[in-house]
């Protein structure tokens, strides 16, 4: 009885070595049957090597320059709606996971997850159905419990860690030192949280926001 096709595997990651390294690591066994078709420096680029190579399955880092894995996936998945489409990051902030499944992922990992259940993953997947971890799945029951803050709230709160006062984000949303008061007032409560400090650290482990 002749073999399957292997399970081709587009990778995207900006960092080379992570790139050779999971590459290395899913061909290493030829029982697994899994080929590395191509790899991507970042989000654009894997949205063009996957209109290009048109792999059965797309591992994507989240955090990438130029266009951000959520950002890719939600384009893939405009061009290809069947597409197959793991997340395989560090980031493990609700708001990351939520933002990531919504995009259209089909399944969530850390980097620190065995090889064996990365196996799992990507077989589940191009099998047609969804992996998301027990410990993914409660970070994500947990955001979609938490309050959502606005566009306008979430822009001031990416602009607090930056060291701005009141005043100067005010300046630069172009709205009045009060709005941004009241703002602010919002985020906290909404993050259960008393001070800005407190709202920037909350926000930094969701992954509200990322550091300049």
């Amino acid at each position: 009885m002749s073999q399957k096709p292997p399970i081709r595997i587009l990778i995207a990651d900006d960092h080379p070595v992570v790139r050779s390294g999971i590459a290395t690591m899913l061909e290493i066994d030829p029982e697994a049957n899994l080929h590395v078709v191509g790899q991507a420096r970042n989000g654009r680029e894997m949205v063009e090597l996957f209109a290009q190579l048109q792999p059965d399955i797309g591992l994507v880092d989240l955090r990438m320059p130029e266009m951000s894995g959520a950002e890719a996936i939600a384009q893939i998945r405009s061009q290809f709606p069947e597409a197959r489409l793991i997340i395989l990051t560090t980031y493990d902030g609700d708001e990351d996971i939520y933002r990531g499944l919504q995009a259209g992922a089909k399944a969530y990992l850390l980097k620190d997850t065995p090889l064996e259940e990365l196996l799992q993953c990507i077989r589940t997947v191009h099998a047609g159905r969804s992996f998301i971890p027990p410990d993914i799945g409660m970070r994500l029951a947990e955001r979609m419990s938490s309050p959502v803050l606005s566009k306008r709230e979430r822009e001031v709160l990416e602009l607090i860690p930056v060291g701005m006062s009141n005043m100067e984000i005010g300046a630069t949303l172009q709205i009045t030192e009060g709005t941004v008061k009241s703002h602010i007032n919002n985020i906290l409560g909404k993050l259960n949280v008393s001070d800005r400090t407190q709202a920037v650290i909350v926000a930094l482990k969701r992954g509200l926001i990322s550091l300049p």
